[in-house]
C-alpha cells in the first residue's frame, strides 16, 4: 500500500493505553443490570443476556494464555478510528496467545452471512495503523437479524474455528449484535459476540458509553472547514452561507461544530421538536437574524444545520410517523415509485395529508419514497440547507415588498457529511478505539457475550481511563419500525438542560447578532497535549 508522508509518521505512533490493560487484568463485577425501559418486554425477548452485571477491568499478576480465534465485523457508515479497535483487538489476542487468530468479514455482516473473509496478519494490518476509513475490510449495512443468517454465518464460524464475533457498529448495529448474542446462547453454540461504540453522529451514548468514537475527529474535521468558510465570509462579507452536517437523529455534530465555531446560527433538531416550531417558524427565526445584521450593515453570516432537522418538526415527525406505517402496509409491496405516492396519499390523515401537500415537491417525494435498510427516511439526501435559504429568500423578499427590510441576500450552500467519516483518527480517536479493541479482547478471553466493550473518565489522561464492558440489553428499549414494534437501542439525542446546549443558548444571541467566529484550524497530532490530545467541547461540558 502507497503511503503518504504523514500516513507513514502516524504508523509510527503508539496509542495510550489506560494503566489496567497495559498488562494482565482480572474481572470486578457490578451490579446487575436492566434494560432503559420496557424491561419485562426486553427480558422475554433476551432471556440469555439480560440482567447481566457490569464489568471493570483491573490489574492483575495472573497471565491469561487463552486460545481463541475470533472473527470481527464493520457495520454501518464510517468512522475514524475503526482500524484502531481492530489493530488494538489483534495485538491484544496476539499477546494472550500468539496462536490466536483474526479473521475479517468482507463489506460488513454481509461477510459473515456470504463467508467473504479474509484473515489478519502482523504483516497485513501494519499499513492500517491510526488510519482513517474502513478499507482494510469494508463496511456494509446488511442487517442480522433472521435464523437463516444466524444459521449460514454459523458454517463459516465452525469452520474456521471461530469462538466470538466482533460488531463494531453503531446503535441499530449492535442491536443486531444483541440479537446475534442472544440466538447463539439460546442454542448453546459456543459463540461470543462482542460490541463496539461506533457512530460520527454522536448519538449512541450513555451512563456507561461517554461518547461513540469517530465523534471527536468527525466534529474536528467538519470545525475546521466550517472555520475556514466563516474566515473567507468575513472577509468577502457577502454571503450568508448555509452549512448541513450529518447528524439524522441527533444534533451532536451540529452543536459541536457551533461551540467551536460560534456561528450565526446554530438549529438543533431537538429544540425545534420540544419548542414545537413549524418550518416556517424555523425560517423566520434565521430571517430575524440575516435582518438584524443588515441592519448594521452585515450582509453576511453562517448557518449550521443537522441534517436531520426536518424530521424533528413536529407537523413532519407525525407525517413521517405514518407514512412509515403506510409503507409496511402489505399492499404497498412491490408497487412502482409512482404508485406509491399516489398510494400514500390515498392512506393519510386529513392533517398530514394536508402537511404533505405543503412540502416542495422533491422533499416530498423523498419522505414518501426511500428508505435506509433499517427503514429510516435518507434525509442526507435532502437538501435541507437549499429548502431553508430558499424559505428565507422568500421571506425576506416578503418583507422587503413590506418595507422592513432593504439590501441584499446572497448565498452559498455546503454539506459536511463524507468529508468526516473516514479522515485520520485525533490522538483521541486513535487511544479511545485502540482501547476499545483491547478491551474487546479481554471480554471474549473472560467469556463474556452480549456486552459492548466500554472505555470511562476519558477527559482525564489516557492512562487514567476505566475499561470494561457493559451488557448491550442494558440500553435497549421498545421502538416502533417499519411498522412493528422492535427491541433497539435507544438513541442519545442532544439534552437541553445538558451543559453542552446550555452553553451554547447562553451565547447564541450574541453570536446572531456580531460576528464572534472562531477558526479552529486543521487536526494536530503532534506537540502540547492540551492541543493534541482534547476531547470535543461536548465531552469535556458533559464530564465537567
Amino acid at each position: 500500500m502507497e503511503k503518504s508522508a504523514l500516513q507513514q509518521a502516524r504508523a509510527a505512533y503508539q496509542p495510550k493505553l489506560p494503566k489496567a490493560l497495559q498488562g494482565s487484568v482480572k474481572v470486578k463485577e457490578g451490579k446487575a443490570t436492566q434494560s432503559v425501559d420496557n424491561q419485562e418486554e426486553i427480558k422475554k425477548l433476551f432471556p440469555n443476556t439480560y440482567g447481566m452485571p457490569l464489568i471493570e477491568f483491573e490489574e492483575s499478576d495472573s497471565v491469561n494464555h487463552t486460545k481463541v480465534n475470533v472473527g470481527v465485523i464493520l457495520s454501518g457508515g464510517q468512522a475514524p478510528g475503526g482500524h484502531n479497535v481492530i489493530t488494538g483487538l489483534f495485538d491484544t489476542l496476539k499477546k494472550l496467545n500468539p496462536e490466536n487468530h483474526l479473521y475479517g468479514f468482507i463489506l460488513g455482516p454481509g461477510g459473515l452471512v456470504d463467508h467473504h473473509y479474509l484473515e489478519i496478519t502482523e504483516e497485513f494490518i501494519n499499513d492500517y495503523r491510526n488510519t482513517g476509513g474502513f478499507d482494510m475490510i469494508g463496511s456494509g449495512r446488511t442487517k442480522l437479524e433472521k435464523i437463516d443468517q444466524f444459521e449460514k454465518g454459523l458454517q463459516i464460524i465452525r469452520q474456521l474455528d471461530i469462538q466470538a464475533i466482533v460488531i463494531i457498529g453503531g446503535d441499530d448495529s449492535n442491536t443486531n449484535a444483541c440479537i446475534l448474542a442472544e440466538y447463539y446462547a439460546a442454542k448453546n453454540y459456543g459463540v461470543q459476540v462482542i460490541g463496539c461504540p461506533k457512530t460520527i453522529d454522536g448519538d449512541l451514548k450513555n451512563d456507561q458509553i461517554e461518547t461513540s468514537f469517530g465523534f471527536d475527529t468527525a466534529c474536528k474535521t467538519y470545525a475546521e472547514l466550517i472555520g475556514n468558510i466563516e474566515r473567507d465570509c468575513n472577509s468577502a462579507r457577502k454571503y450568508w452561507h448555509f452549512i448541513k452536517v450529518m447528524g439524522r437523529s441527533a444534533s451532536h455534530i451540529a452543536l459541536e461544530c457551533a461551540l467551536q465555531c460560534q456561528p450565526n446560527i446554530c438549529l438543533i433538531s431537538e429544540e425545534v421538536e420540544a419548542r414545537n416550531m413549524s418550518l416556517d417558524d424555523v425560517v423566520e427565526y434565521i430571517a430575524e437574524a440575516v435582518c438584524d445584521r443588515a441592519a448594521k450593515g452585515m450582509y453576511f453570516g453562517t448557518v449550521i444545520i443537522p441534517e436531520g432537522v426536518i424530521e424533528f418538526i413536529p407537523a413532519i415527525k407525525k407525517l413521517i410517523a405514518q407514512l412509515n406505517d403506510v409503507l409496511a402496509m402489505p399492499e404497498a409491496k412491490g408497487l412502482a415509485r409512482e404508485e406509491l405516492i399516489d398510494f400514500s396519499r390515498g392512506h393519510l390523515s386529513e392533517e398530514n395529508l394536508a402537511v404533505f401537500n405543503s412540502l416542495p415537491t422533491n422533499v416530498a417525494r423523498q419522505l414518501a419514497l426511500d428508505r435506509d435498510p433499517h427503514g429510516n427516511v435518507q434525509v442526507s439526501l435532502i437538501e435541507t440547507e437549499k429548502l431553508l435559504s430558499a424559505m428565507v429568500a422568500v421571506k425576506i423578499e416578503k418583507w422587503k415588498r413590506e418595507g422592513k427590510y432593504t439590501g441584499k441576500f446572497a448565498t452559498q450552500h455546503h454539506f459536511f457529511g463524507y468529508e468526516g467519516r473516514c479522515a485520520a483518527p485525533t490522538n483521541f480517536d486513535a487511544d479511545y478505539c485502540y482501547a476499545l479493541g483491547t478491551s474487546a479482547a479481554q471480554l471474549i478471553a473472560n467469556g463474556k457475550t452480549g456486552y459492548m466493550a466500554v472505555v470511562k473518565n476519558t477527559t482525564a489522561p489516557a492512562e487514567e481511563w476505566k475499561a470494561g464492558g457493559v451488557p448491550i440489553t442494558m440500553m435497549m428499549n421498545m421502538e416502533r419500525r417499519n411498522g412493528e414494534m422492535k427491541p433497539v437501542i435507544r438513541k442519545a439525542l442532544v439534552d437541553l438542560d445538558g451543559k453542552p446546549f446550555k452553553t451554547f443558548a447562553a451565547m447564541r444571541s450574541k453570536w446572531a447578532k456580531e460576528t464572534c467566529y472562531v477558526y479552529p484550524g486543521p487536526i494536530q497530532y503532534w506537540g502540547p497535549t492540551e492541543v493534541c490530545d482534547k476531547p470535543t467541547m461536548t465531552l469535556a461540558l458533559e464530564r465537567m
